[in-house]
């Protein structure tokens, strides 16, 4: 049975780093850093840490009609206008909406609107709490809401995975191709969840990065005066088909979504299995159902938080598969987006191999990368036409996805259907 190759033909993004994929790919080129401080002021009685964090390049809410926007989660809104994004880029396309699906993830939901309803209904009693609340603060909200915007009726999808909600979203949407239930998937993950709860949550957890005195150093993925990672928002989303269904209306292909992996360390909530059983499951399968071999990566797009015992833990799954690799760490720019980290790096691996060139990992300073990190980490960028990449996503309680894109120049060619058409009848 010949395989249904699924192909990227829209990318959206609303990032720390710009308001589109352009603006956020541009920076992350040229080594600009998306993160701020100061952001939670108002809190400081709380006990809060000096919070640094990743917030938007622009308000969602300015892209939407504004009595819409009161009635989403800011969570939402950059999910619909990452959407609006990756299907104007797609080119618009005409399909059945029965074979059209919607798969969009994320790691908490609409937690800024629970906050807001709580304190409303503390303050002012339960009359005062929107009716709008649980549609608001429901993880499913944004694909569902990306469903009804686009007519999506072969169904929507909420992977809540953590940090890899986004790409499961993306591994999820291509299953659904494959296995002949949609065409088309508008796939990918939104998070806004810069509050002071989670970030007290993470604070205590030791998990947020100490490097707060300078905001655009803080996050320092493989660096060895690493000490956290930093909290991001945003959304990314990704237009994917069937290759026949791309073809048959000329469209434009980005990539080639040619393998997806999933596995679970099945360990810990929060730490990774020391050996990286997990991850190295999720990388294998990736090539495998890619039909690659491991050589045949350009490079990988690392999980890479900036957490000193993550980032090791991932530099050996890494090394068990490829040996010593070429890697690259977005969030040392991006700050980790949560549940929309995996779509949005997934979208990065997308544009480097579409245009043949690694993003570089800012923030390696004089202390270098770490000890216990033997890989090659791209820090300028770097021209390099590739076949593959590798994308990887790892999320509290184990979750492992890995992605691989491959150039549309190793897509398999099918037959326009006019062409076709003219050759049956000859």
């Amino acid at each position: 049975m010949q395989r249904t190759e699924v192909v990227v033909t829209g990318l959206g993004a609303l990032t720390p780093l710009g308001a589109d994929v352009e603006s956020t790919w541009k920076g992350l080129l040229a080594g600009e850093s998306g993160i701020r401080g100061g952001v939670l002021r108002g809190h400081e009685g709380s006990g809060l840490p000096d919070t640094v964090a990743g917030t938007m390049a622009v308000d969602p809410a300015a892209s939407l009609p504004p009595v819409r926007a009161r009635r989403l989660d800011r969570s939402q809104q950059a999910a619909l206008v990452a959407a609006a994004e990756a299907w104007a880029d797609a080119g618009a396309p005409r399909v059945d909406p029965d074979r059209l699906a919607s798969a969009v993830g994320t790691g908490i939901g609409g937690v800024g609107t629970l906050l807001r309803e709580d304190d409303a209904l503390e303050a002012a009693g339960a009359r005062r709490v929107s009716p709008r609340t649980v549609p608001m603060l429901m993880p499913n909200a944004a694909a569902a809401l990306v469903s009804i915007e686009y007519g999506a009726r072969a169904g929507v999808h909420t992977p809540v995975s953590a940090c890899s909600s986004g790409a499961e979203a993306i591994a999820l949407g291509a299953r659904l191709i494959r296995a002949g239930e949609a065409d088309v998937v508008i796939a990918g993950g939104t998070e806004a969840a810069i509050t002071p709860i989670t970030v007290a949550g993470f604070a205590q957890a030791q998990a947020l990065s100490r490097h707060t005195a300078e905001p655009a150093s803080a996050s320092r993925p493989f660096a060895a005066d690493r000490t956290g990672f930093v909290l991001s928002e945003g959304a990314a989303v990704v237009v994917l088909e069937s290759a026949e269904h791309a073809a048959a209306r000329g469209a434009r292909v980005h990539a080639v979504l040619a393998g997806a992996g999933i596995a679970a360390d099945a360990h810990h909530i929060t730490a990774p299995a020391a050996d990286g059983s997990g991850q190295v499951s999720a990388m294998r399968k990736a090539l495998a159902q890619a039909g690659l071999a491991p050589e045949r990566i350009g490079h990988v797009n690392a999980h890479a938080t900036g957490t000193p015992l993550g980032d090791v833990a991932e530099a050996h799954a890494i090394r068990k598969v490829f040996g010593r690799a070429t890697v690259t760490a977005p969030k040392a720019a991006l700050g980790h987006l949560f549940g929309a980290a995996g779509a949005i790096e997934a979208l990065v691996a997308v544009l480097s191999v579409e245009h043949g060139v690694i993003p570089p990992t800012r923030n390696l300073t004089e202390a270098g990368v770490g000890p216990d990190i033997d890989l090659d980490v791209v820090t300028a960028p770097r021209e390099a036409p590739q076949e593959a990449v590798l994308s990887n996503s790892f999320g509290f309680g184990g979750q492992n996805v890995s992605l691989v894109f491959t150039g549309a120049r190793h897509l398999r060619p099918w037959p326009h259907p006019a062409r076709a058409a003219r050759t049956a009848e000859r």
